[in-house]
């Protein structure tokens, strides 16, 4: 979705600590700790309170930029962390299947049966993903080195700040979501959207409506 929003918003998109290219943090990886890794990250470049946005984990983060006063806005999209209590570890025995599958993750992919398999709890239209793309998500997914102790941590733990924001904030839910519910009660400071025929990474499932939901909660 870069170029459908750099063409009305000036857009900075980054790996968080322990994925892609960013290194962990030193200390337990909690969506509150990563929060204030990207808030130096984004000192460092020189840039202040922007609007924020994540999906999943990357949703609670935004929620911990708008906390800690480093976001003008934020929009969190099926967002982590606003269960009704923290959840147990999991065993992991997926992404020990993607590790161990790692060279066929492309012949797979190269297929719509195929992307169905790989990605049927993640979008509600695998074959909406290119065959590309949809290998790169599960390879990333397989091999990021922070992945299981951020995951530990962020399913350890709640966010419990909402009513304390005092930015606007928008939580947007997939309607075929297979991985996060949204809460039964919400502050009501905090705008509700539901983004219609997405599963729970909507940004290849609708991808324009996704970009415009973005645009509208970043209007200064």
């Amino acid at each position: 979705m870069l170029e459908a929003l750099a063409e009305h918003r000036e857009v900075l998109a980054l790996d968080l600590p322990g994925f892609g290219e960013s290194p962990p943090v030193p200390e337990t990886p909690t969506p509150r700790a990563l929060a204030k890794a990207v808030a130096s990250f984004l000192a460092s470049k020189g840039v202040t309170r922007p609007h924020v946005a994540g999906n999943s984990l990357g949703g609670w983060v935004a929620l911990e930029l708008a906390l800690l006063g480093q976001a003008r806005s934020a929009t969190a999209i099926a967002p982590a962390g606003l269960w009704a209590a923290p959840l147990l570890p999991k065993r992991g025995f997926a992404r020990r299947l993607a590790r161990a599958g790692l060279p066929m993750i492309a012949p797979v992919a190269s297929t719509g049966l195929g992307r169905r398999l790989l990605l049927a709890g993640a979008v509600a239209y695998p074959g909406r993903v290119p065959p590309q793309a949809a290998a790169h998500l599960v390879r990333s997914y397989a091999t990021a080195p922070g992945f299981r102790e951020v995951n530990d941590a962020m399913r350890a733990g709640r966010f419990e700040a909402l009513e304390r924001i005092r930015v606007p904030v928008t939580l947007a839910w997939p309607e075929h979501d297979r991985l996060v519910r949204r809460p039964a009660w919400l502050p009501g400071t905090v705008k509700s959207r539901v983004l219609k025929h997405c599963g729970h990474i909507p940004m290849w499932d609708a991808p324009s409506q996704v970009a415009k939901l973005l645009l509208d909660c970043s209007r200064d």
